[in-house]
């Protein structure tokens, strides 16, 4: 494992936080040799990557290439099992290019007791567009011995509602693109009421201004300052308007950046 990877889990930044490591692998030495190391480093809590649909992943048989290899699923809960001090979630696709590869994972993860297994209901071919395979999700739910998260194309608070609705007994929901192109949706979901978008947008700029005075003081120099920053904006083009979206993408300078900040 880089060092730079593990730093992420054991900087001292983490602390005010639960932290739960992922980890991505391929074969059952390269999952018995991470979480090995997660444990060694002080992980009470291991989230396995099974999902993620991306070329550079699963090319190596990596991420969501894994739901389809049956002895792999055999070896995935045979590790859950002899870690019984570790709490273990699962992360999953429906598969690589088949929306039926989970039927190869889920009966193995039925024999051992995981906190829950999130599906985003694509297979891996389909990358984030096309359209959810919404009843493979249920036949999921259905036959799933541990608690069932879904995942996939959040990003208001009606849309929290709707999977609630239709899915009855789901163990609950995880955001990621939406939450990063839209920082205040849990707030607005918690409070029952859904903010209008200068409320939005100043939340946003609140959680920007956080974080782009951290690598200010942490960074040395525009270049690594503006390649740590430019990543928070990466899904706000909708919030943000293209105009200052499009400026912020081809700031080259932190004066530059600025002025395309100050476009919002």
């Amino acid at each position: 494992m880089r060092p730079r990877d593990l730093k992420d889990f054991t900087s001292g930044l983490n602390d005010n936080q639960k932290l739960i490591p992922q980890i991505i692998f391929r074969d059952k030495d390269e999952l018995s040799a991470l979480v090995r190391l997660m444990i060694e480093n002080g992980a009470s809590e291991i989230d396995l990557n099974m999902g993620c649909p991306f070329p550079l992943q699963t090319g190596h048989g990596r991420g969501a290439a894994t739901v389809a290899n049956k002895d792999l699923a055999h070896d995935v809960a045979e590790i859950i099992a002899n870690n019984p001090g570790i709490t273990f979630s699962v992360k999953i696709r429906l598969g690589f290019s088949d929306a039926d590869e989970w039927k190869n994972l889920i009966p193995e993860l039925n024999k051992v007791e995981v906190s829950h297994i999130a599906v985003h209901p694509r297979v891996a071919k389909q990358q984030y567009g096309g359209q959810l395979i919404l009843d493979s999700f249920k036949e999921i739910l259905d036959q799933s011995k541990n608690p069932v998260v879904f995942n996939g194309e959040i990003h208001t608070p009606q849309d929290i509602d709707k999977v609630l609705n239709d899915f009855n007994g789901i163990n609950g929901i995880m955001i990621g693109r939406g939450l990063l192109a839209r920082p205040s949706l849990i707030k607005e979901y918690l409070s029952g009421k859904e903010w209008d978008k200068a409320d939005r947008v100043e939340e946003m700029l609140k959680f920007h201004r956080l974080l782009l005075d951290y690598y200010s003081d942490t960074l040395c120099g525009d270049s690594q300052i503006i390649s740590k920053i430019k990543p928070f904006w990466e899904y706000a083009e909708e919030e943000i308007g293209r105009k200052a979206w499009k400026a912020i993408k081809k700031a080259s300078n932190m004066a530059k950046y600025n002025s395309a900040v100050a476009l919002i």
